[in-house]
């Protein structure tokens, strides 16, 4: 087993979010300016360009939303729109497979909670670290396997 990292520890995708934030708000200050800069715009049309670069760069926002925190208390998910406290004896296994997207969390009630903060995409050596350690934590303080 690997050494446990020292607790709170925060698991998220951290070269995807900063693509996500940088494109994001690279993009609302081009659409921006581009609005204040034509001049054939009125100011309704003007504030529907802003108002669509905000919303555009919101949803990059909620999608560099995803986190796992792992605390002595137990691991808080937060995926695009939820956010789950789970106590580690909750926690059966930490799956990550060849191919899924992110991490699985097998639940004692017999659901699997999707943890979208270690995902592959980028960083998947990264991702892979990460679900080693939360696993290596919710064996060494949950019901998993010893």
């Amino acid at each position: 087993m690997s050494e446990l990292p020292p607790l709170p520890v925060t698991f998220r995708p951290g070269r995807t979010r900063a693509v996500l934030l940088t494109v994001g708000v690279a993009v609302f200050a081009v659409i921006t300016t581009v609005a204040l800069l034509l001049e054939n715009l009125g100011p309704g049309e003007r504030a529907s360009f802003v108002f669509t670069a905000a919303l555009f760069l919101g949803v990059l926002v909620l999608l560099a939303r995803p986190k796992v925190v792992a605390e002595e208390s137990g691991v808080t998910v937060v995926n695009l729109a939820s956010r789950r406290t789970l106590e580690w004896a909750e926690i059966v296994q930490v799956n990550l497979r060849p191919g899924d997207p992110w991490v699985f969390l097998n639940l004692s009630d017999g659901t699997s909670l999707p943890a979208m903060g270690i995902q592959p995409g980028i960083a998947k050596e990264r991702a892979i670290r990460d679900a080693r350690a939360l696993r290596a934590l919710a064996e060494a303080r949950g019901t998993g396997p010893s």
